[in-house]
This record gives structure tokens, sequence and C-alpha cells, in this order.
């Protein structure tokens, strides 16, 4: 049997200062899950709204405005490029992407629709209207260039996976006090066996 008083201090106090530190993290977690399932509510509630919102500016926006219909003024196109994409039907190929400087100020990204191969037209910018998609980015629908459309932002796409994650902050404090149990018994059987 092991003793309290046969633990060693210093040690005993960093491991339970840390499983008491896993434990609080995975009720963080609990809690984000919390605050990730209302958010994915929102933007499920937020494809149904018909109102046009601005190109967000920052973060704060970004969130309020996901899922939303916007329209932006690409005055200037940076860059044009090609991504791993998906189309409306679910047919893998590439997603066109122009890298654009607003009439208004700020930037966006704006995917402009779907093609089979990874060359894409060229595109010197104009009127977008899409839906605010994560990154940011703008999901030109309808799509431009002579595009076809690309999948339709999802937030159901998004995981919650804080549950999961909390779960593993458990799972790793419950090692550690195994471990370190295993660890004083070994240690307090040698004792005994040497006093023996």
């Amino acid at each position: 049997m092991i003793y309290l008083k046969r633990l060693p201090p210093i040690p005993t106090i960093i491991v339970l200062a840390a499983v008491l530190i896993m434990i609080a993290l995975g009720f963080w977690q609990l809690g984000r899950a919390d605050e990730k399932a209302e958010l994915l509510q929102r933007y499920a509630a937020a494809e149904e709204k018909s109102a046009i919102v601005r190109w967000p500016s920052n973060d704060e926006e970004l969130t309020e405005r996901l899922y939303r219909m916007t329209t932006i003024d690409c005055a200037k196109v940076t860059e044009l490029t090609a991504v791993a994409g998906t189309n409306e039907k679910g047919t893998k190929g590439w997603a066109q992407i122009a890298q654009c400087v607003l009439a208004e100020g700020g930037e966006a990204r704006v995917a402009l629709g779907w093609t089979r191969e990874p060359q894409g037209p060229i595109w010197n910018g104009g009127e977008v209207t899409g839906i605010v998609a994560p990154g940011p980015r703008l999901v030109a629908m309808p799509p431009r260039a002579g595009l076809l459309p690309l999948e339709r932002p999802d937030p159901s796409d998004l995981p919650n996976n804080h549950i999961a994650y909390a779960w593993q902050w458990f799972l790793f404090a419950l090692t550690a006090l195994v471990i370190y149990g295993l660890a004083v018994r070994k240690r307090v059987m040698g004792e005994e066996r040497g006093e023996g």
C-alpha cells in the first residue's frame, strides 16, 4: 500500500499541478464546444437571410457576416491562381481565385468559379456578388468569367471538435496520474524490499 507520507513532495506537486491544468483545459474545451455549436447555428440561419451585407474589413465583421451575401467591386486584380475545388454537382476540379484590390479600399480573395483544368480565364475585375466564406473569401454566385458554379459554402463543413479535444485533455490527466502512481508504487515497493 502506498502511504501519502511516502510520496515525494516536489514531484507530487508538479504532477498534481499538471493534472489540474489538463482538467481545466478539458473543461475550457467543453465551453468552447457550446460556443462553436451556437456559432454554427447562427451561420446556418445566416444562409436564409437575403439582405446584402458589406464585405468584412476585420475578423469581428467576418464572424458576423460569414455565409451572408455580399457584393464587392474588384478595381484591380493582383493575382489569378487555381486551387483544388468542387463544383455545385460535387465534381472535383479547380476553383479559379482572384486576389482583388477593392474600389472602396482593402482587398478580397474571390473564388470566381470552377474549371476542370487548372488553367483559367483572364479576368480583369468588376462587380462580384457572392457568399462570404471562411478564409475569408468571396464565392461568386453566380460565377464570373464564364466559369461554372462552385459548390455553395456550407457551415456544416466547419468542424466542432472541441468535445474530442476535451476528452483528450481528460485522458492526458488520467494517464499522468496512472503513470505517476505506478512510478511511486514501484519506488515504495523497492524501498520496502530494501528494508526487508
